[in-house]
């Protein structure tokens, strides 16, 4: 796979930094990206999001969820009980695993659960009102400055 260099790009632009990062994460990812544990991400609403973890075999102490900027990591580890088991297949992987979601601006975890071995992540995308568009009225609203005086030259 090719490798992209954008700091010919981060020297050109102004306050896109954080979407090259993005592309060069996304890149790198794809490349070391195990696929363990499978996930589903659904768009549940206009405005709302699901993320689906199978996480069979591990319970909610061994699981962590940090929503940190814009970035959603879910990672487990079994804690060892110290009690040896002789396994005839062992099928169900138990190892640790640490999975990070990019979140866009704006989208928060409204909640988590955890449901016959299925990690269940709702997300929800709340744009400020101050970022919400709104419609501008021509004419009518505005008033026209006065005019004080008017003079002949």
């Amino acid at each position: 796979m090719r490798n992209f260099d954008f700091a010919p790009l981060n020297r050109s632009t102004i306050g896109f930094d954080r979407v090259f990062d993005l592309l060069d994460t996304a890149f790198s990812a794809s490349q070391t990206d195990e696929g363990y544990p499978p996930f589903n991400i659904t768009k549940t609403g206009e405005t709302s999001y699901r993320i689906e973890v199978a996480v069979a075999g591990f319970g909610p102490q061994d699981l962590s969820i940090v929503a940190q900027e814009n970035v959603l990591t879910v990672s487990g580890s079994k804690k060892n009980t110290g009690e040896q088991q002789l396994y005839l297949h062992h099928g169900i992987a138990s190892r640790a695993f640490e999975r990070r979601f990019n979140l866009a601006d704006y989208v928060k975890v409204a909640s988590a659960d955890l449901v016959n071995g299925l990690l269940t992540i709702e997300l929800v995308r709340e744009i400020p009102e101050a970022m919400r568009p709104r419609q501008i009225q021509i004419g009518g609203s505005a008033q026209r400055p006065e005019q004080i005086e008017q003079k002949a030259a």
